[in-house]
């Protein structure tokens, strides 16, 4: 997992070949003003712009969830967002299957920790990390990008 702020996302390129595809249209667009929906940007890329309401904390942890296709970079456009974090090898309760059609693992464990995010910053998660977005209060716009791993 990586948590930073938007102005350093070039550290980041040399992890993923993608990666800076993935930065280069978060620089190059006007994310506040754009609506809701799920973009091509490149070929391994997409972008998925949201915006709801926080959830509580027990929602959230509902969906504590990890992926094997994809690597997701969370970017907060507008409000404030918690979310948790667990490596996926300490998690042991899975809630089912692992989901290939939707790329998605849920588990029941808990998160070792908690962290927020402001506008203009960005989680990372790989493979490896468990994570429940989207704790918090009011709306939330955000940014996910999803990299072909």
């Amino acid at each position: 997992m990586i948590i930073d702020t938007i102005s350093n996302h070039s550290k980041y390129a040399c992890i993923h070949p993608l990666f800076a595809k993935a930065f280069e249209y978060i620089a190059a667009t006007d994310l506040a003003n754009t609506a809701t929906g799920t973009y091509e940007v490149a070929e391994g890329v997409k972008a998925i712009i949201s915006e709801a309401r926080g959830k509580t904390l027990e929602a959230a942890l509902s969906t504590f969830e990890c992926h094997n296709q994809f690597i997701d970079i969370q970017y907060l456009i507008n409000g404030v967002e918690k979310m948790g974090w667990k490596p996926r090898g300490s998690c042991s309760l899975p809630k089912a299957d692992y989901d290939d059609d939707k790329d998605v693992l849920f588990f029941s464990d808990l998160p070792d920790m908690y962290f927020t995010l402001n506008a203009e910053q960005f989680a990372v998660f790989f493979p490896e990390d468990v994570h429940a977005p989207m704790i918090g209060e009011g709306s939330i716009k955000k940014l996910i990008m999803k990299i072909k791993v």
